[in-house]
């Protein structure tokens, strides 16, 4: 329960961070997109389906944050500023 707060607060965090400085979003998606690709790597060490299993959730957590970040920096390049 409280990974799933963390994620939906790092996905709101980079929409934010891409709508308002999108150049400067990038390092923090980056850093995100490490800590989980850790973490998908260290789950898919076990054995068989079992690896599937647990590294699943960090890379779709992965997808969720890449994409909120690149929906903050889309949304931006359609302002009429």
């Amino acid at each position: 329960m409280i990974l799933i707060a963390v994620i939906v607060g790092v996905c709101v965090v980079l929409l934010v961070l891409g709508f308002l400085i999108p150049r400067l979003s990038r390092r923090p998606q980056r850093g995100v997109d490490r800590a989980l690709g850790a973490g998908a790597r260290t789950g898919a060490r076990a054995p068989g389906r079992l690896g599937r299993w647990l590294s699943r959730p960090f890379s779709m957590s992965e997808r969720a944050a890449d994409k909120s970040a690149s929906a903050g920096r889309r949304s931006r390049r359609t302002l009429p500023i």
